[in-house]
């Protein structure tokens, strides 16, 4: 799993996309999986630091009891609609997928954080393309790297 540095170095240019689009709005929606295996989502403000993603959670909330019981998320970025007079200029909506990673806690070392990077296994970028009769997606996998596809 990779750091955002890792992605990054790969791939600078979709992967200053991707941290535009997330940073253009505070609040993102962040996936978790519930005690009986079913999705949970939650607002969530994901910051870009030293290199990796990360995310802060209150004690005690249920999205951080399901990532002690299972660390596997997706993050979606909080994208506007695309502009209706031009598809294309839209910039589109980012994810990251991956599992998360406690952080110690400098402030109080032995006491717990709540504070974790992400070690992504995934980050796509879905947009429309140009003229605005399909969609774009680009992907970037640890191990293959970025890729391209259309979907019509």
């Amino acid at each position: 799993m990779a750091s955002w540095e890792e992605v990054t170095a790969a791939a600078p240019e979709f992967a200053d996309r991707v941290r535009r689009i997330f940073v253009a709005h505070r609040t993102s929606t962040l996936a978790t999986l519930r005690q009986d295996g079913s999705p949970r989502i939650s607002g969530i403000d994901p910051e870009f630091v030293d290199g990796e993603v990360v995310l802060g959670m209150m004690p005690g909330s249920l999205k951080l009891r399901d990532i002690q019981r299972d660390d596997r998320i997706a993050l979606h970025s909080a994208p506007e609609d695309p502009p209706k007079d031009d598809p294309s200029a839209w910039p589109g909506d980012a994810k990251i997928a991956g599992r998360m990673v406690e952080m110690p806690n400098v402030e109080h070392p032995g006491e717990r954080a709540n504070l974790f990077r992400v070690a992504i296994t995934e980050v796509v970028l879905t947009r429309v393309g140009s003229p605005a009769d399909h969609l774009v997606i680009e992907s970037w996998h640890e191990g293959r790297g970025l890729e391209r596809r259309e979907r019509r």
